[in-house]
């Protein structure tokens, strides 16, 4: 499977900074080790719900859903494909 284009809603403004459970482009990043803001490994924030953010990493263009456990929680929500 091709990399994703990357979202037409994305927008470099709205920014979160999460592991990429596909590239782990941050591993060896001292900022990121220190769990500090990163210049170069943010990824993408396209939405939110709550606690539930939808984010994609500008390095290899992977979707997914991440709980940040603040605030209000839920179980996982299945997005469909």
């Amino acid at each position: 499977m091709g990399l994703l284009p990357i979202d037409p809603q994305a927008d470099v403004g709205r920014r979160a900074w999460a592991a990429c459970p596909s590239c782990d482009d941050a591993q060896g990043c001292t900022s990121c080790a220190e769990r500090r803001n990163c210049r170069e490994h943010w990824r993408y924030l396209l939405s939110n719900t709550g606690s539930l953010l939808h984010l994609q990493c500008p390095t290899c263009t992977h979707v997914w859903d991440h709980e940040t456990g603040f605030g209000a929680t839920r179980q996982h929500v299945q997005r469909p494909a």
